[in-house]
Protein backbone atom coordinates (compact mmCIF):
# COMPACT_ATOMS: atom_id res chain seq x y z
CA UNK A 1 0.00 0.00 0.00
CA UNK A 2 1.21 3.48 -0.83
CA UNK A 3 3.05 5.03 2.08
CA UNK A 4 0.94 8.21 2.19
CA UNK A 5 -2.24 6.20 2.54
CA UNK A 6 -0.87 3.90 5.25
CA UNK A 7 0.48 6.84 7.29
CA UNK A 8 -2.74 8.76 6.96
CA UNK A 9 -4.92 5.81 7.98
CA UNK A 10 -2.77 5.07 11.05
CA UNK A 11 -3.19 8.69 12.10
CA UNK A 12 -6.95 8.64 11.47
CA UNK A 13 -7.33 5.31 13.25
CA UNK A 14 -5.77 6.91 16.33
CA UNK A 15 -8.07 9.94 15.93
CA UNK A 16 -11.13 7.66 15.96
CA UNK A 17 -9.83 5.65 18.93
CA UNK A 18 -9.34 8.82 20.97
CA UNK A 19 -12.63 10.43 19.92
CA UNK A 20 -15.52 11.15 22.25
CA UNK A 21 -17.76 9.14 19.89
CA UNK A 22 -15.76 5.98 20.61
CA UNK A 23 -15.75 6.80 24.31
CA UNK A 24 -19.53 7.16 24.15
CA UNK A 25 -19.85 3.90 22.19
CA UNK A 26 -21.36 5.59 19.09
CA UNK A 27 -18.75 4.55 16.54
CA UNK A 28 -15.93 2.00 16.43
CA UNK A 29 -13.16 1.12 14.03
CA UNK A 30 -11.17 -2.12 13.88
CA UNK A 31 -8.52 -3.58 11.59
CA UNK A 32 -9.38 -6.68 9.59
CA UNK A 33 -6.44 -9.14 9.32
CA UNK A 34 -4.01 -6.50 10.65
CA UNK A 35 -4.33 -4.69 7.34
CA UNK A 36 -4.56 -0.91 7.06
CA UNK A 37 -6.53 -1.26 3.80
CA UNK A 38 -9.39 -3.27 5.27
CA UNK A 39 -11.23 -1.96 8.28
CA UNK A 40 -14.46 -2.72 10.03
CA UNK A 41 -16.55 0.21 11.16
CA UNK A 42 -19.40 0.06 13.66
CA UNK A 43 -22.06 2.69 14.19
CA UNK A 44 -25.03 2.65 16.52
CA UNK A 45 -28.45 3.73 15.31
CA UNK A 46 -29.15 7.35 16.28
CA UNK A 47 -31.82 8.12 18.91
CA UNK A 48 -35.35 8.97 17.72
CA UNK A 49 -34.90 6.96 14.52
CA UNK A 50 -36.15 3.46 13.67
CA UNK A 51 -32.48 2.39 13.89
CA UNK A 52 -32.17 3.37 17.56
CA UNK A 53 -30.69 0.60 19.68
CA UNK A 54 -29.23 -1.21 16.66
CA UNK A 55 -25.54 -1.83 16.03
CA UNK A 56 -24.51 -1.73 12.37
CA UNK A 57 -21.28 -3.17 10.94
CA UNK A 58 -19.62 -1.53 7.95
CA UNK A 59 -16.99 -2.91 5.61
CA UNK A 60 -14.37 -0.29 4.78
CA UNK A 61 -11.87 -0.82 1.96
CA UNK A 62 -9.25 1.88 1.63
CA UNK A 63 -7.69 2.42 -1.83
CA UNK A 64 -3.95 2.97 -2.30
CA UNK A 65 -4.83 6.44 -3.62
CA UNK A 66 -6.35 7.45 -0.26
CA UNK A 67 -6.88 10.26 0.85
CA UNK A 68 -7.26 11.53 -2.71
CA UNK A 69 -9.99 8.98 -3.38
CA UNK A 70 -12.74 7.94 -0.98
CA UNK A 71 -12.81 4.65 0.89
CA UNK A 72 -15.30 2.06 -0.38
CA UNK A 73 -17.83 1.49 2.38
CA UNK A 74 -20.90 -0.71 2.57
CA UNK A 75 -23.24 -1.94 5.28
CA UNK A 76 -22.57 -5.56 6.26
CA UNK A 77 -25.55 -5.47 8.65
CA UNK A 78 -28.80 -5.56 6.66
CA UNK A 79 -30.74 -2.32 6.92
CA UNK A 80 -33.99 -0.86 5.51
CA UNK A 81 -33.07 2.66 4.39
CA UNK A 82 -33.67 4.60 1.15
CA UNK A 83 -29.97 5.42 0.70
CA UNK A 84 -28.64 1.91 1.38
CA UNK A 85 -29.19 -1.12 -0.84
CA UNK A 86 -31.24 -3.69 1.08
CA UNK A 87 -29.46 -6.32 -1.05
CA UNK A 88 -25.77 -5.33 -1.21
CA UNK A 89 -25.42 -2.74 1.57
CA UNK A 90 -24.08 -0.17 -0.94
CA UNK A 91 -24.44 3.39 0.37
CA UNK A 92 -25.55 6.42 -1.65
CA UNK A 93 -23.77 9.32 0.02
CA UNK A 94 -22.21 12.22 -1.90
CA UNK A 95 -18.99 12.32 0.16
CA UNK A 96 -18.32 8.69 -0.78
CA UNK A 97 -18.55 9.67 -4.45
CA UNK A 98 -18.16 13.03 -6.21
CA UNK A 99 -18.15 15.21 -3.07
CA UNK A 100 -15.15 13.46 -1.51
CA UNK A 101 -12.38 15.78 -0.29
CA UNK A 102 -8.94 14.77 0.94
CA UNK A 103 -9.61 16.72 4.15
CA UNK A 104 -12.33 14.22 5.15
CA UNK A 105 -11.37 11.48 7.57
CA UNK A 106 -12.66 8.04 8.52
CA UNK A 107 -14.18 9.60 11.63
CA UNK A 108 -16.13 12.21 9.64
CA UNK A 109 -17.24 9.52 7.18
CA UNK A 110 -18.56 7.25 9.96
CA UNK A 111 -20.38 10.20 11.54
CA UNK A 112 -21.83 11.20 8.13
CA UNK A 113 -23.15 7.67 7.58
CA UNK A 114 -24.64 7.76 11.07
CA UNK A 115 -26.24 11.15 10.28
CA UNK A 116 -27.70 9.67 7.07
CA UNK A 117 -29.67 7.27 9.28
CA UNK A 118 -31.32 10.31 10.90
CA UNK A 119 -32.00 12.16 7.66
CA UNK A 120 -32.66 9.99 4.62
CA UNK A 121 -32.34 11.54 1.16
CA UNK A 122 -35.32 9.91 -0.57
CA UNK A 123 -34.79 12.10 -3.64
CA UNK A 124 -31.46 10.38 -4.35
CA UNK A 125 -32.13 6.78 -3.34
CA UNK A 126 -29.88 3.73 -3.49
CA UNK A 127 -32.88 1.43 -3.04
CA UNK A 128 -35.93 2.52 -5.08
CA UNK A 129 -38.36 0.16 -3.30
CA UNK A 130 -37.43 1.47 0.14
CA UNK A 131 -37.52 5.07 -1.08
CA UNK A 132 -41.03 4.57 -2.54
CA UNK A 133 -42.26 3.20 0.79
CA UNK A 134 -40.51 6.05 2.62
CA UNK A 135 -42.29 8.66 0.45
CA UNK A 136 -45.71 7.02 0.18
CA UNK A 137 -46.21 5.28 3.52
CA UNK A 138 -44.02 6.85 6.20
CA UNK A 139 -45.60 4.86 9.06
CA UNK A 140 -45.08 1.53 7.30
CA UNK A 141 -41.50 2.53 6.43
CA UNK A 142 -40.75 3.30 10.10
CA UNK A 143 -42.17 -0.05 11.24
CA UNK A 144 -40.28 -1.97 8.54
CA UNK A 145 -37.00 -0.18 9.35
CA UNK A 146 -37.54 -0.88 13.07
CA UNK A 147 -38.27 -4.54 12.31
CA UNK A 148 -35.05 -4.92 10.26
CA UNK A 149 -33.11 -3.16 13.04
CA UNK A 150 -34.52 -5.61 15.57
CA UNK A 151 -33.78 -8.69 13.49
CA UNK A 152 -30.38 -7.81 11.96
CA UNK A 153 -28.86 -5.18 14.25
CA UNK A 154 -30.03 -6.34 17.68
CA UNK A 155 -32.49 -3.45 18.06
CA UNK A 156 -34.96 -3.48 20.96
CA UNK A 157 -38.35 -3.37 19.19
CA UNK A 158 -39.77 -6.64 17.92
CA UNK A 159 -42.87 -6.18 15.77
CA UNK A 160 -45.03 -9.15 16.55
CA UNK A 161 -47.34 -8.83 13.52
CA UNK A 162 -44.36 -8.78 11.11
CA UNK A 163 -42.70 -11.71 12.88
CA UNK A 164 -45.92 -13.71 12.49
CA UNK A 165 -46.05 -13.04 8.73
CA UNK A 166 -42.40 -14.03 8.29
CA UNK A 167 -43.18 -17.22 10.25
CA UNK A 168 -46.11 -18.01 7.94
CA UNK A 169 -43.75 -17.93 4.95
CA UNK A 170 -41.12 -19.94 6.82
CA UNK A 171 -43.80 -22.59 7.37
CA UNK A 172 -44.21 -22.69 3.57
CA UNK A 173 -40.49 -23.47 3.21
CA UNK A 174 -39.30 -19.98 2.26
CA UNK A 175 -35.88 -18.81 3.46
CA UNK A 176 -36.25 -16.34 6.37
CA UNK A 177 -34.42 -13.42 4.77
CA UNK A 178 -36.18 -13.95 1.41
CA UNK A 179 -39.52 -13.99 3.23
CA UNK A 180 -38.70 -10.72 5.03
CA UNK A 181 -37.54 -9.02 1.82
CA UNK A 182 -40.69 -10.05 -0.08
CA UNK A 183 -42.96 -8.89 2.73
CA UNK A 184 -41.07 -5.60 3.09
CA UNK A 185 -41.27 -5.01 -0.68
CA UNK A 186 -45.01 -5.66 -0.76
CA UNK A 187 -45.88 -3.53 2.28
CA UNK A 188 -46.37 -6.60 4.48
CA UNK A 189 -49.28 -7.89 2.40
CA UNK A 190 -48.92 -11.63 2.86
CA UNK A 191 -50.87 -12.59 -0.27
CA UNK A 192 -48.87 -10.37 -2.63
CA UNK A 193 -45.55 -11.45 -1.08
CA UNK A 194 -46.54 -15.13 -1.34
CA UNK A 195 -47.57 -14.69 -4.98
CA UNK A 196 -44.27 -13.06 -5.81
CA UNK A 197 -42.26 -15.78 -4.04
CA UNK A 198 -44.08 -18.61 -5.76
CA UNK A 199 -44.43 -17.04 -9.23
Amino acid sequence: MANIAAKRIKREFKEVMNSEEVAGGYIKLALVNDSWTELQGTIVGPPDTPYEGGTFQLEIKVPETYPFNPPKIRFVTKIWHPNVSSVTGAICLDILKDQWAAALTLRTVLLSIQALLSAAEAGDPQDAVVAKQYRESQQLFLLTARHWTNVYAGGPSAIWEFDQKVQRLLDMGIDEHEARVALSHYDWELERATEQLFS
